[in-house]
């Protein structure tokens, strides 16, 4: 969609065309709603993740009808996930349980899957146009939000209204700076990560890697390529990033997965090595007159528990569902039932990220986190034990 086609008044405005911005789109569509998206990257720029999907996210892309064409994407099938504490090993396979169909995980580059997400925001009749940005939000007399302002390709700036301004545009969320969005809930620590995609790694299933002060795991992608990850403090990454990132990398994968290191170590040709500094966890509050969040910009925890793209999934289906409703109390239930599901996770996520754990405690930490990421799966079947299409069915799609 070009430019020059954006259209004066929409339903709702979505900053960010990535998982929580284009699957909430996506919902939002189906629903009849008109939607615009803007996004100031090109469509299926790639950007910083490990893509692991838990059994929620792929549960949510089976019920959009998504998880075929991330299988066709040549994704590989995930049916094992090991645990390694040290020299223990903790072998888990990813069996189908109750109803819900699934006996794989999968980990799309996203490369593969915003792209098509985007798809099918657009197929439901939302409007994506890239290479444009919310710059600014547009107010009535009483101080709702009653729009936004629209600035990129180039253009004037176009002031455009909406029923709804939802930010979807990542941790450091411009909407959410634009809106006084304060933070609710915020936790202390943070790990730095580096990853890369490794050709021609013998590995299968997901690995989890753990040694005293440093994680690590491999996560079969697209194209044959493991996506290769090693979670260490701030200041470690601070104080010898002048080594290099390969030096500390190779070091914090030795520690953690010998095998794993020396395999990487032995690789006839480099990769592109991509550092995160690390930012602590925070839940932002996401709901106000005239606005939402969404994804990482209204709850962020550190990526070293994987489990990002899952939870954008939910709360985009949350949010989509709490817009159908249409009431001011269905939005603030929103915030509610996403902190009910999430303030145990980012507890948990917050001491994995810590790094100051033993063996016994980091295995106790794991079987909690288990505990608090199938909340939030309950709530995913919940939804499909309702009367009636969900806003997640493709057979709500706007004709």
């Amino acid at each position: 969609m070009a430019v020059s086609d954006i259209h004066d008044r929409y339903d709702a405005i979505i900053a960010g065309a990535r998982c929580a911005g284009a699957a909430t789109a996506m919902l939002l569509a189906r629903q009849g709603l008109r939607v615009l998206v803007v996004d100031p990257l090109p469509r299926g720029r790639d950007t910083l993740s490990t893509h692991a999907l838990m059994r929620g996210g792929v549960l949510q892309l089976q019920r959009w009808g998504l998880l075929e064409a991330v299988r066709a994407a040549g994704t590989p099938a995930v049916r094992t996930t090991t645990f390694h504490y040290g020299d223990e090993s903790i072998p888990i396979a990813i069996k189908e349980k109750d109803d819900d169909g699934i006996d794989a995980l999968y980990a799309p580059r996203r490369t593969v899957l915003d792209p098509i997400l985007v798809e099918a925001a657009e197929t439901a009749g939302a409007q994506v146009v890239h290479g444009v940005a919310v710059v600014d939000v547009l107010r009535d007399s009483g101080g709702r939000v009653g729009g936004a302002v629209i600035d990129g390709a180039g253009l004037p700036r176009k002031p455009v209204s909406a029923a709804m301004v939802i930010g979807a545009d990542g941790l450091r969320s411009r909407v959410a700076r634009l809106v006084g969005a304060d933070v609710e809930y915020s936790v202390p620590h943070a790990a730095a990560s580096i990853y890369g995609h490794w050709p021609g790694l013998d590995v299968e299933g997901y690995h989890w890697n753990f040694s005293p002060g440093v994680g690590s795991g491999a996560i079969p992608t697209n194209d044959g390529h493991t996506c290769v990850f090693a979670g260490i403090s701030p200041l470690e990454l601070q104080k010898h990033r002048g080594e290099g990132l390969l030096s500390l990398y190779l070091r914090a994968l030795q520690e953690s997965a010998p095998e794993l290191a020396d395999a990487i170590a032995g690789a006839r040709e480099p990769v592109k090595l991509r550092a995160f500094p690390g930012v602590p966890g925070f839940l932002r509050r996401s709901t106000g007159p005239g606005w939402a969040l969404v994804g990482d910009a209204g709850f962020f925890r550190d990526p070293l528990t994987a489990h990002g793209i899952t939870d954008a999934f939910r709360d985009a289906e949350l949010l989509a569902r709490a817009i159908s409703d249409g009431s001011e109390q269905a939005l603030a239930d929103y915030c509610t039932v996403r902190a009910e599901v999430t303030r145990g996770l980012l507890d948990v996520t917050d001491r994995v990220a810590s790094l100051e754990w033993d063996m016994e405690e980091v295995k106790a930490l794991h079987l909690t986190l288990n505990r608090e990421m199938n909340l939030g799966l309950e709530l995913i079947r919940a939804y499909d034990a309702e009367e009636g299409d969900t806003p997640g069915s493709p057979s709500t799609a706007a004709a």
